[in-house]
C-alpha cells in the first residue's frame, strides 16, 4: 500500500478527482486559494524551464563527444531516425484520425480567463532567458566541452546539471499533483471537465494501439537489416516492457533489457554500449505521447498548425528530451519549454499536458525501452560489417 501512494501516478489521479470534486463544491474563498497556488506555481515553472533545459542538456552533450567514435554516431543516428520516425507518423496518424475519434467534442480556450476568479494575489520570477536562448547557449557550451579533454567548467556544469535534477525530483515532481488539482478544479468551475475526460480516455486507448505498432515496425526494420526474426526478436525484449511498466523508468530497466539483448544474439561488447545510452537517448514512444496529446489539444480548441509547424517541433522535441529519461518526468518538464515556444501553448494547456503524459507514463517508458533492443541489432550488424570491413583491409595489405 505504501508503495501505491507514493506511485506518481495514483497522485495524479487523486489530484485529478480532488480537482474536479473541488471545482463543483469548493467556497469561493478556497477556490481562490487554488486559483493563487497555481498562478504561483506557474510562474515558477516558467523561471525553471530554461534552468531545466540547460541542465539536462549541457553535461549530456558533453560527456557524449568525449566517447566520440564511429558506433557511437551510428547508434546516436538509428535512435534519432526512430525518435523522428515516431514523431511524425504520430502526426500524420492523429491528422488523419483524431477528426473523427474527436468529432463532436470542443473546448474553449483552456482557460478562459473571463469566467475564472481572479486569485488573491501573484509574485512575478521572470525567467533568464526564454527558452531559444537557453537551448542555444546549451547546444554551444555542451559541444564546445565535448572537444576539451579536461576542464574545471565540465565539473561546474555536471554540479549544475546535478542541481537541476534535484529541483526536479525534490521540488517540481512532487508538487506537481496539487497543480493538476488546482487546473482541474478551474476547468470544471468553467465547465469544460466532461469533455476534457472523453478526450483523456480516448488518447490513452488509441495511443496504447500505436505505441504496440511502432514497436512492431521498429523490430520489422531491425530484422531485415540484422537478419533476424523480428517478431520473436520482439517477444525476447517482453519481459524489458513489463519491468519498465511496472519501474516507469528507462534507467532502473537497464539490467533487464540488457539481459534481452544479449539473448537476441548481440554482442556483449555492442549491448553493453548501446542499451545505457539509448536509455537516454531514444524517446520513440516519449515522443509519440506528446505529439499525439499536443496535436489533439490544438484541434479540439482550434489552434491554428500544419506540418511545417510540427515538423520544427518534433525535431526540436527529439533535442530537448537528451537524458530527461533519467529523471523521473523529466521527459514532459524538458519538453514544456518547446510546447511554448513553438506550439504556444499557455500553462493551463501546459498541465494538461503534464496529467497526460504522466497517465501513460508506463506505457511510453516501456515502448522506450523495448525499442532499444530494436537499436542494438541494428548498432550490432553495423559493428559486425565494420570488423570484417578492417579484416578484409589487413588481409588485402598482408597480400600486397
Amino acid at each position: 500500500m505504501k508503495n501505491i501512494f507514493n506511485n506518481l501516478l495514483f497522485k495524479v489521479v487523486c489530484g485529478i478527482l480532488f480537482g474536479i470534486a473541488l471545482g463543483y463544491y469548493a467556497p469561493e474563498w478556497l477556490y481562490r486559494i487554488l486559483i493563487t497556488f497555481q498562478v504561483l506555481f506557474s510562474n515558477f515553472l516558467k523561471f525553471a524551464i530554461p534552468l531545466i533545459l540547460m541542465g539536462l542538456i549541457m553535461p549530456s552533450i558533453s560527456d557524449l563527444g568525449k566517447n566520440a567514435g564511429r558506433l557511437l554516431l551510428i547508434t546516436i543516428g538509428i535512435a534519432y531516425a526512430f525518435t523522428l520516425f515516431s514523431g511524425f507518423s504520430t502526426y500524420l496518424v492523429g491528422e488523419s484520425l483524431f477528426p473523427s475519434l474527436l468529432q463532436g467534442e470542443q473546448l474553449g480556450t483552456i482557460v478562459d480567463k473571463g469566467k475564472s476568479l481572479p486569485p488573491y494575489f501573484t509574485i512575478e520570477m521572470p525567467p533568464l532567458a526564454d527558452v531559444m536562448s537557453a537551448l542555444l547557449f546549451s547546444f554551444i557550451i555542451g559541444i564546445g566541452l565535448s572537444f576539451r579533454e579536461e576542464s574545471k567548467l565540465t565539473e561546474v556544469i555536471k554540479e549544475f546539471g546535478d542541481i537541476v535534477k534535484w529541483l526536479i525530483v525534490r521540488a517540481i515532481i512532487p508538487i506537481l499533483p496539487i497543480y493538476i488539482m488546482c487546473i482541474f478544479a478551474e476547468i470544471t468551475f468553467n465547465g469544460q471537465v466532461m469533455a476534457i475526460m472523453k478526450v483523456f480516455f480516448k488518447l490513452i486507448l488509441v495511443l496504447f494501439v500505436m505505441h504496440i505498432a511502432l514497436l512492431i515496425i521498429q523490430y520489422l526494420i531491425a530484422g531485415s537489416i540484422a537478419g533476424k526474426n523480428p517478431f520473436k526478436a520482439l517477444a525476447t525484449m517482453l519481459p524489458a516492457y513489463a519491468t519498465a511498466l511496472g519501474t516507469q523508468s528507462s534507467a532502473a530497466t537497464i539490467p533487464v533489457t540488457l539481459r534481452q539483448a544479449l539473448k537476441l544474439g548481440i554482442s556483449q561488447r555492442i549491448a553493453g554500449f548501446v542499451i545505457p545510452l539509448c536509455a537516454t537517448i531514444h524517446l520513440s514512444g516519449s515522443t509519440m505521447k506528446i505529439t499525439a496529446c499536443a496535436l489533439a489539444l490544438m484541434m479540439l480548441q482550434g489552434m491554428p498548425y500544419d506540418f511545417s509547424l510540427f515538423a520544427g517541433f518534433i525535431m526540436m522535441l527529439g533535442v530537448v528530451m537528451i537524458a530527461a529519461p533519467g529523471v523521473p518526468g523529466g521527459a514532459i518538464m524538458a519538453a514544456l519549454g518547446v510546447l511554448n515556444s513553438i506550439l504556444g501553448f499557455n500553462e493551463a494547456q501546459q498541465g494538461l499536458m503534464i496529467a497526460l503524459y504522466i497517465a501513460m507514463d508506463s506505457f511510453g517508458t516501456a515502448c522506450n525501452v523495448t525499442g532499444d533492443g530494436a537499436v542494438a541489432l541494428i548498432v550490432d550488424k553495423c559493428g559486425k560489417n565494420e570488423v570484417r570491413a578492417a579484416q578484409a583491409r589487413r588481409n588485402e595489405k598482408i597480400s600486397k
